[in-house]
This record gives structure tokens, C-alpha cells and sequence, in this order.
């Protein structure tokens, strides 16, 4: 059996972050790392990259720039044959997903692919046959989970440290105007409700488990307007878990922010014992002990160069070695992992709810969409 699994990135966009992470050393303190060697090790221990592609030759060309000696094809077929490539990584615009799912499940790839997996009920059907037909697996790449302070938080909150966790309030706020301007069809053809908070949605199905109910509201920022939304850019969604607990998840896209107040991503976990924050960029964790103390456990010096790459603190190079490993390592010991299809599914049901709740103005059941689609 193979002890390690070789990944290959479609787009090569934001897919050379991911391609960066698999080929380059952790740096020291002053340094952004270099090209790895053969043997030498890396970020990842159960992946390594074959290569990548982008219908963009100027992607590929740059790509191949940072980590050369790979394969670049210019036919998504060729890249698909590779016998070397076990998992495919899809960071492609939302639209594009589901095609490229249902291509790497035929090619006999397992699939990495970036939230949210799909933003159209539609398309779930023929992911769920192309899956089934091919008896591998997909992994949604919710990178948050990944992050340091988060991933110690679950920790946590599985050892009962917080006790029963009793409410969830995730946020992901972050001015977009940049995302615009070098992703212009997220004006057109999505909604930000699959965008920026397909991240505090995840972690409220993450905690609460499969969501009954969903009530949602929502509006456009000035940015928003300014760019041309026709959908909201500023989100506020409750839901009602089925074993009967509450979350709310909360999205603003048009904000001018205050860093030093609240970090882009934040997730509180209310617990009968205990409450904790994770927070994004910042690298910490807060959390009461346990004579109900505070303790504030912080990564950012420590881990920077792993998950930053001692660039801007945002940039994503640890969580996605960290998600591809965790994938590999389930799939060599034929072990489940999170979040896979089906909880993937969820998070789109919930996505698509939240939605349809804040356009209609009522409350939807989770039972309804899911009905819909035949599931």
C-alpha cells in the first residue's frame, strides 16, 4: 500500500496557494521557505504534489514558475490520466465545481474540493452518481477547520472540556472590495451566502449536527451596491439544530474593519462547563479554565511561518497541508473523515436555506429542500 498519496490542484489561481504548500519548506523566522528538495520534508507527510492545471496558460506558466518539474498539461483529459494522481484538488470559480467533481469521480480520483462543493441543488444529484459509481471519496475543503486555534478548540470541546455545548456564534466578516477586482464573477453568479459564509455556516453544522430550521436576514452594503449586487453582502442567519440547540452565524462583506476589536473569523462556543473563542488571523484561542479563569492560548509567533509562510496573515499555506493530510490519512487507513460528501451536502442545504429564508422573509425547513432533491 502506498504511504503517500499524489495531489494535483485544478486552478491555479488560489490552487497555487495549495501547490505552494505542498512544494515548499516551512521557513525559519526570515525567510519564506524554499523549494523542496527530493526526500526533504515538508508541510505535508501523507501528500505530495503532481502537478496542476488551469484553462489559463499564464496560470500554468506561473505555477510552474514556483514549482517546477511538475506536470502542466493543457488538457484537463491528460491531467486527469496522470497515474500518479490520486486526489484532485478543485479551486475553480463555484459554478465550475460540480462538472469537475463528477470528471475527477469518473477519471477515479478522489476529489478535495473548495467550499462551497456546489452552490446549486440541482447539481447534487449527479455528484451523489458519479460518487457512488466511482467508490471514492470527496472532501469539502472547509480550511478553517484546519487552523490552528479551531482545530485546538474541537479538541477541547471533544474531551468535554466545555461541557455540552448549548449555543454557537460563528462570524466571518472581511471587506471584499479586493476579491472583486480579481474575481469579478462573484458579482454575477453566486451569492455570498455560498461565498464568505459557507465558513460560519460549516462550523455551526460542524458543533450542532444536522439543522432543522433556518430564519435569515439580510441586506447590501454600500459596497455592495457600489459593485453592482443584485443579493446581500451582510448576512444574519439563525438556526435550530434538530436535538433542539441554537446557533446564529453572522457575515458582512461591505465593512470597514476594526482588527484590533474583532478578528475577520471568530467562532464562541457556549458550553454547561466552559466558553472558548477561536479566532482568525490572530492565532488565538481564549478560554475559561477550570476555576473559571481566563487563558488565552496564542500560535502566532510560533506558527506563522507554517501556516502563513511569514507572509500576510491570511494566507492559507498550513491549512491546506493540513486538510490534505488529514484526507490522505483517511482514505490509507480507510477511516471516515470531516467533512466529507455527505455533511458537505448539509452545509449546502443550510447555505440554500439561509438564502430562501432571507429573500422570502420566513422560516424553511431543512426537510423541504431536501425533499426537493430527492434525498
Amino acid at each position: 500500500m502506498a504511504e503517500r498519496l499524489g495531489v494535483g490542484i485544478i486552478g491555479l489561481h488560489e490552487g497555487k496557494s495549495f501547490l505552494k504548500a505542498l512544494t515548499h519548506s516551512v521557513p525559519d523566522s526570515v525567510s519564506h521557505g524554499h523549494l523542496l528538495s527530493s526526500g526533504e520534508p515538508g508541510r505535508s507527510e501523507k501528500c505530495f504534489a503532481v502537478g496542476g492545471f488551469d484553462i489559463d496558460h499564464s496560470k500554468r506558466q506561473v505555477a510552474q514558475d514556483l514549482a517546477p518539474g511538475l506536470f502542466y498539461p493543457e488538457s484537463l483529459d491528460e491531467f486527469l490520466a496522470h497515474p500518479e494522481l490520486d486526489i484532485v484538488a478543485i479551486y475553480t470559480p463555484d459554478s465550475t465545481h460540480a462538472d469537475l467533481i463528477v470528471r475527477a469521480f469518473q477519471a477515479g480520483k478522489h476529489v478535495i474540493c473548495t467550499k462551497p462543493f456546489v452552490n446549486d441543488l440541482s447539481q447534487i444529484a449527479a455528484v451523489l452518481d458519479a460518487q457512488r459509481g466511482s467508490g471514492k471519496r470527496l472532501m469539502v475543503g472547509q480550511s478553517t477547520r484546519f487552523f490552528e486555534p479551531f482545530a485546538q478548540q474541537r479538541r477541547r470541546a471533544e474531551n468535554g472540556e466545555f461541557g455540552d455545548i448549548e449555543f454557537v456564534d460563528a462570524q466571518y466578516c472581511h471587506r471584499m472590495d479586493w476579491f472583486y477586482d480579481k474575481s469579478p464573477w462573484a458579482i454575477t453568479d453566486t451569492d455570498w451566502i455560498f461565498l464568505g459564509m459557507s465558513h460560519p455556516l460549516d462550523m455551526l453544522r460542524w458543533y450542532l449536527g444536522p439543522i432543522k430550521t433556518v430564519q435569515a436576514i439580510g441586506t447590501i452594503s454600500a459596497l455592495g451596491r457600489e459593485v453592482g449586487l443584485k443579493t446581500p453582502d451582510v448576512y444574519s442567519v439563525q438556526v435550530h439544530s434538530q436535538d433542539g440547540r441554537i446557533g446564529r452565524a453572522f457575515g458582512h462583506y461591505g465593512l470597514i474593519e476594526l482588527p484590533s476589536a474583532r478578528n475577520a473569523i471568530e467562532l464562541m462556543l457556549y458550553g454547561s462547563k466552559g466558553t472558548s473563542l477561536a479566532q482568525y488571523h490572530d492565532m488565538r484561542l481564549k478560554r475559561t479554565g477550570e476555576g473559571g479563569h481566563e487563558i488565552t492560548e496564542d500560535w502566532l509567533y510560533l506558527e506563522r511561518g507554517y501556516y502563513f509562510n511569514n507572509e500576510v496573515h491570511g494566507m492559507h499555506y498550513g491549512e491546506f497541508a493540513r486538510l490534505a493530510d488529514t484526507f490522505a490519512r483517511a482514505i490509507l487507513k480507510e477511516e471516515p473523515t470531516s467533512p466529507e460528501l455527505h455533511e458537505g451536502i448539509d452545509v449546502v442545504l443550510l447555505m440554500e436555506a439561509a438564502r430562501r429564508s432571507a429573500r422570502d422573509n420566513r422560516p424553511v425547513e431543512i426537510a423541504e429542500l431536501r425533499s426537493e432533491i430527492g434525498l
